[in-house]
């Protein structure tokens, strides 16, 4: 399958991106603590750096689903319809995760970091109806691996650095570990490579193409940056 839903240009860019974007995120918080407290007292004192820090995770996590579903595209039914369901279900907690971030921050603007890690203490646990898909953000990504190295879309090297992004530490308010190094390398390593491949594979598109939707493409965009922050 090389045609289906995103198509190649998106799909193949998102795979080299996101997962730069979210190297990017997370090496900007590394000397930070992991937990919620040093996280709410760092964006307290380093407000700029931890607001670029959570912007490029949560961009990053939004525009790996257009990744995923190239992968789950190309591996087929079965595995693929699986691996890439259980792991774009994790990227929307995920995504819903960063939203809990954002408002916790904005929190933290307005009544000092003691105050809000004290709102933050007691409503941490709190019910979410999206709760369950925290087992898929554990689960999609091995299951995705092993569907992309069965049917020989990825190598073992890459189908193993893939399954290694499910050691990314989820919830709200996490911090940069060791481990979130090591996982997100892994998912540049499977897809940075295969985006590449994808998007410089024959046909390309036309200079008259790019040209005529070049322009498009960046007015769109920021035409929804600009309705997005009206509200």
């Amino acid at each position: 399958m090389t045609s289906d839903f995103p198509g190649r240009w998106a799909g193949g860019a998102t795979m080299v991106a996101a997962p730069l974007l979210l190297l990017a995120g997370a090496l900007l918080r590394v000397p930070y603590d992991f937990f919620y407290p040093a996280q709410l007292a760092a964006h307290e004192s380093e407000p700029a750096l931890l607001t670029a820090s959570y912007a490029l995770i949560a961009a990053g996590t939004f525009l790996l689903w257009p990744a995923v579903a190239l992968l789950a595209a190309r591996i087929g039914p079965g595995w693929g319809l699986a691996g890439g369901l259980l792991a774009m279900s994790g990227l929307f907690a995920r995504v819903f995760h960063a939203g809990a971030d954002h408002m916790a921050f904005r929190l933290t603007d307005v009544v000092g970091a003691d105050l809000a890690t004290e709102v933050v203490s007691e409503t941490y646990g709190a019910f979410q109806p999206l709760s369950f898909l925290n087992v898929a953000i554990l689960a999609g990504w091995p299951v995705l691996a092993f569907g992309a190295w069965r049917a020989e879309v990825l190598g073992p090297v890459r189908a193993l650095a893939l399954a290694s992004a499910a050691a990314l530490p989820l919830g709200v308010l996490k911090g940069t570990t060791p481990l979130s190094l090591v996982a997100l390398a892994g998912l540049a390593i499977a897809f940075g490579p295969y985006g590449f491949a994808v998007l410089t594979a024959h046909p390309r598109p036309s200079r008259a193409a790019v040209l005529r939707w070049a322009p498009i493409t960046l007015a769109a965009v920021g035409l929804m940056v600009v309705l997005g922050q009206a509200g």
